[in-house]
């Protein structure tokens, strides 16, 4: 677009646009350019792991391009709009969106939240929402709340029905949905369910509320199940395209049943029972999607889905210096993590097997996939333990049987989904070497996968995410620096502090690891590393040229690598369409 006077042109704008079509129905589902699509959902927090909150065009990029390679079609922001950026790679990318607006509405969550300034602001910012988003074909939902707690009231169906009209007479072209937790619609009655949740000795002093919350998977279905739940949420639900219920899987079925015209998306959900979500979403037309929280870990909410042993605090979330959330399927640094491949699997998207190992020093007091912790597994066959010792491996498989070969031998076969659909686990000796698992389907082989014990450390690897950037603050280069043996294995037992140095036309945007719990400043020259690896981001200053990195590790020869820096204009390799999102 160009506005022009008759001295000339004034102004110019170029917008990048996408033409496709939206139709829902409870038996078709929801269809995007007339294909159905099931919705393979990770919510994500606004904050970019090491960079905090900094939102910087590469690095949304790079966290669509991971989501995208571990499966995800879809991502639900959590709980506040997707940058411009953000959107504009979903675009590019192929990745759905349904774009969040507010985590509260008139009642507080928090002291000094939004809702002290909900009522004043509350149409500005949909209408900022709606005109961010209307170009991007990447958007099909738009979302006017998430765990609002007024949802189960009449005042809180009223401010809904405003809310939603007021989208659709910006925008009647996208889907209105609101995360509906019905737990929080009973607030109520909460205090006396807690009451029975948690142990009997429990005081208020001693962490039985958080207790109680750590486990609410446990009590969770039965409390959804209340018919009250469904009393309360029917208003807000009606004035809904699409109905998002957080934790809610238990509703899907109930209220198909009496509201048959009622169409749902799992907005919010535990990923340690994908398997059994992903069965609900496969099976029924109206339930179109699964969104689990989280797909990338996230700062805040800390230790909400760490590990938990005997002896250790069981609350809900954990105290200082925990720092990430720990329960997403790729980590701060963009590492993917065991359950993500788990995902994969149960996606029907891979069938290559993956081989992950619970840390023998905790197999007396195993961790199982509860809420939103999967078991403390680890991909790595690099142990301090004595040979001999058991340990409990894991084969995540869509196959029949996988066998546990060890350095050449069968050392166990285990039937998959015997415990935990898709899963089969066994008890072998530990012995340094090579750990396979080979997955079998009526006999025949179907896939392998492979684990390597990493001699001792012996050089510093550096891999740069790209050998060449633009010269624009907009772009990063992500440098992944890895502690490995001769054989080029990350040795992950044995960390280290490193150290960079910059020089060049870039700045050191951030440096550190997917440690969940650590003292140590993004923002720092130097980092200890996190099972043998850590992350560089080094961002251009705008000037052409060539970035050095020097990397140092403790007892290692230092290592360098070279990054060439280009006008915008010849970094790019051409301009990429925009995708179809049907096959999202």
């Amino acid at each position: 677009m160009r506005v022009s006077d008759d001295t000339g042109p004034l102004d110019e704008a170029t917008a990048t646009f996408g033409i496709r079509s939206l139709s829902l129905d409870p038996v078709r589902g929801l269809r995007i350019n007339g294909t159905t699509l099931k919705l393979r959902g990770a919510c994500v927090h606004n904050d970019n792991g090491i960079l905090g909150a900094a939102t910087i065009g590469r690095a949304e990029e790079r966290r669509v391009e991971l989501l995208k390679a571990a499966g995800f079609n879809a991502i639900r922001s959590s709980h506040n709009p997707l940058s411009t950026a953000m959107l504009e790679a979903c675009d590019r990318l192929g990745m759905l969106v349904m774009d969040e607006t507010f985590d509260m509405w008139a009642m507080s969550k928090t002291d000094d939240d939004y809702s002290r300034r909900f009522p004043q602001w509350w149409e500005k910012d949909v209408d900022a929402l709606v005109a961010k988003d209307f170009n991007h074909p990447s958007v099909i939902f738009y979302s006017i709340g998430n765990e609002i707690l007024e949802v189960g009231t009449p005042h809180g169906a009223r401010w809904g029905r405003r809310l939603a009209d007021h989208v659709r007479s910006q925008d009647a072209t996208r889907l209105v949905t609101n995360a509906i937790n019905g737990m929080l619609t009973m607030m109520d009655k909460l205090p006396a369910l807690m009451a029975q949740a948690a142990p009997e000795d429990a005081s208020a002093d001693d962490g039985g509320f958080n207790s109680a919350m750590a486990g609410m998977d446990d009590i969770m279905d039965g409390f959804m199940r209340m018919p009250e739940v469904g009393e309360r949420i029917s208003e807000s639900a009606a004035m809904l395209d699409v109905v998002g219920l957080n934790y809610g899987d238990s509703r899907y079925l109930l209220d198909h049943s009496t509201s048959p015209d009622r169409i749902v998306v799992g907005s919010e959900t535990f990923p340690a029972r994908i398997d059994t979500y992903w069965q609900l979403v496969t099976e029924h037309a109206h339930v179109i999607g699964d969104f689990t929280w989280t797909g990338w870990d996230y700062l805040g909410e800390s230790g909400i889905g760490r590990p938990k042993y005997p002896g250790e605090d069981q609350g809900f979330g954990a105290a200082y210096p925990w720092l990430t959330a720990s329960t997403g399927d790729i980590d701060i640094t963009g590492q993917r993590r065991p359950v993500s491949y788990y995902r994969e699997i149960v996606y029907g998207l891979r069938h290559t097997p993956y081989l992950a190992v619970q840390r023998p020093d905790r197999r007396d007091h195993p961790v199982r996939p509860k809420a939103w912790t999967w078991s403390d597994s680890v991909a790595s066959w690099t142990w301090d333990t004595p040979a001999g010792s058991p340990v409990t491996v894991e084969a995540y498989s869509d196959a029949d049987e996988v066998e546990f070969h060890l350095n050449g031998r069968m050392a166990a076969r285990a039937v998959v989904g015997q415990d935990k659909s898709f899963v089969a686990t066994a008890d072998i000796p530990y012995e340094p070497g090579t750990l396979e698992a080979v997955a079998f389907r009526d006999g025949v082989e179907t896939g392998r996968c492979r684990l390597v014990t990493a001699a001792e450390a012996s050089r510093v690897r550096v891999v740069a995410d790209r050998g060449r950037i633009a010269a624009d603050p907009q772009d990063l280069a992500f440098v992944e620096v890895s502690l490995v043996d001769a054989d080029g294995t990350v040795n992950p037992l044995k960390d280290r502090s490193v150290s960079v140095e910059v020089d060049g036309p870039v700045t050191l945007q951030g440096l550190g690891t997917a440690r969940p719990a650590t003292e140590e400043s993004f923002l720092a020259h130097a980092c200890t590393t996190y099972q043998g690896t850590a992350l560089v981001a080094l961002r251009p200053t705008g000037a052409e040229g060539t970035a050095v990195l020097t990397v140092r590790a403790d007892g290692l020869a230092p290592v360098t690598l070279d990054i060439d820096l280009q006008s915008p204009a010849t970094a790019a390799t051409g301009a990429t369409p925009v995708a179809d999102l049907t096959t999202a």
